[in-house]
Formats: structure tokens, sequence, C-alpha cells
């Protein structure tokens, strides 16, 4: 669906995005991830046809965006940061608008209108200027005018940016739903929204793609995964040195007099060794609990080091 190769944009001196390539396919909800100024809304905008690259290739449905744009523009349902509408108009006659900017008139732009205004939770508020509406509900608007066209590509720049955790829950469950069939590229800052509703990650810092792969698997990267945390009842003299003696365990963090976390070698699984000596040594055990690993500690990780690498260079 959306095919990426080496893309490259410079603003003068400035290069925002270097060599960043990858692949999206239908039934891809793909969280796009980075600090402030790593270069995702350029490359969103690029791949959106709003903005020209200095270089590389970008294929919609197998098409070059830079031999038939329009292919690209009527495949791909866009949501930038801050949606642009018309404030003095009322909601369903500004998405009448952008049904007929889409090509559709009549009963078929009624019809779209009043389904995408159903989906968005807009009907309520149909005949209000988007001028007087929460910041909430006008991005709502802006996520309706992208999807009145059905396209098979959605393209979002923070989507759930200024709605309320019930509006988020509802907005994440639609993009859940349309990644069925659709493929789905979001950026987002809140790591909650990403481990929620993203099928695959990619990472990106100074304009360069540092890591692509599932949540699963940057998980995996953590130092937390596989973690076990131990909390007793009671203080049970001598548990950090007799839990090190689980063979699997690299090393044993004291986090109270009762609560401990071990840390397995090389990611293994060491739960079940953990329970089984805690089980034979009839510890009083409050809770045992294993991690999957920590989406934000990975993050952190991966982009302080590109910071540190771009400042040695």
């Amino acid at each position: 669906m959306i095919d990426v190769t080496e893309l490259n944009k410079r603003f003068g001196p400035r290069h925002a995005v270097r060599d960043v390539s990858f692949s999206v396919n239908r039934g891809d909800v793909l969280g796009f991830l980075g600090p402030n100024g790593a270069g995702k809304t350029t490359t969103m905008r690029m791949i959106t046809g709003f903005l020209p690259p200095s270089s590389g290739r970008i294929r919609i449905q197998g098409k070059s965006i830079a031999e038939d744009a329009l292919h690209a523009r009527r495949a791909i349902g866009y949501l930038p940061e801050n949606a642009p509408s018309y404030g003095e108009m009322r909601v369903r006659d500004f998405l009448r608008f952008i049904a007929e900017m889409r090509g559709f008139f009549g009963r078929e732009r009624n019809r779209r209108t009043d389904e995408v205004m159903e989906r968005c939770f807009l009907t309520h508020v149909q005949l209000q200027t988007i001028e007087t509406l929460s910041k909430g509900y006008r991005q709502r608007v802006g996520l309706a005018q992208a999807l009145i066209h059905e396209p098979d590509i959605l393209i979002m720049d923070e989507p759930t940016d200024g709605l309320d955790p019930n509006q988020k829950h509802v907005v994440r469950n639609m993009i859940t739903e349309m990644g069925k069939d659709k493929a789905i590229i979001l950026s987002t800052h809140v790591l909650e929204e990403v481990e929620a509703i993203c099928s695959r990650v990619i990472i990106i810092a100074g304009g360069t793609v540092i890591a692509d792969d599932t949540t699963a698997g940057l998980k995996q990267r953590s130092p937390y995964h596989n973690a076990v945390t131990v909390d007793l009842e009671s203080e049970v003299k001598g548990a950090a040195e007799t839990l090190q003696t689980i063979k699997p365990v690299d090393r044993i963090e004291k986090l109270s007099e009762t609560s401990f976390r071990a840390y397995p070698q090389d990611g293994q699984t060491i739960l079940a060794a953990v329970l089984d000596l805690t089980h034979s040594r009839k510890w009083p055990v409050r809770s045992i609990r294993a991690e999957e690993g920590r989406l934000d500690e990975v993050f952190r990780h991966l982009t302080a080091t590109q910071a540190e690498e771009e400042r040695a260079a």
C-alpha cells in the first residue's frame, strides 16, 4: 500500500529526513514515534504529497507519487496536526463541501456526510459552526473529513490530541477496527496509545529510522523484559541472595525490605524458577509478577543513544 525508499528532505542546510525507507501493508497500523523535531511530520507530509522530497521514492498502491499525485491523493485520507477547517462553516456544511471536493454530489454526498458524522459522533453538533466546537470535537471533524471518501490509506498526525479519555477510547477503537482492511500510519507521543492500537512501530530520531519492529519486539529490547518482581508479606532473611542463586538470573534489585526484582540473563524466562523457589522455601508471598518490558524505557534509550551519536559526529 505504501512503499518509501531512501527518502530525504532538506530545508536549506538542515537535513530533516535522512534516507528513510519502510513499507506499510493493508492491515498494518504503524505507529510513528520520535522526539520533537525528529522528522515524523515532514515524512508524513511527503507521503501525502503535501511536501516534495529532496530525493527518494514514494509509491502509493504501486504508483509513484511523483508521476501520479492524483492517484495518491484519492487513495489517502490525511489528518494533519491541528487539522485546518473553515471555522465559520457548520459541521455538516463543511463535510458536504469536502465530499464535493472529493467528487461526490447529491444523494451520494449526503449519504457519505451522514455516515461519517455518525461514525465520528458528530451528528448532534452538525448544525454548530466549527469555531464554536471544543478542540476535541474539531479533531473529530478533522478525522471525519479524512474518512469521507473511504480511503484505503489513512495518515494521521496526533489523532487523539486534545481528546478527553472517553473520546480517546472511541477514536482508538475506530482506528483498530479500520486497521483490519486499511493501511494506517499515525504519529503520537502517547506510548500507551501505541501499545493499544499499533501492530508495528517505527522510531525516528534526527531524521533517521532507528527502529522498525512490533511493540512486542521492542519490549524485548528492554532490560525489564521477563524481569520478575517478588513482593513478600514479611521480611525473609537472605531473600535477595537466595534469588540470585537461580541460574538464569543476572542480578537482583532490592526495592524494599520485602520486595525484590530479579533480572534475567539475555531476556530468558525465569518466572517458573522463581515460583518454584518461593514455593519450596515456603516464603510468605504477597504477589509475583513478570514484565513484558517497557516501551518508554526502550524509546528513551534508543533516542538518547541517537542524540549522543549526533553530538559526537
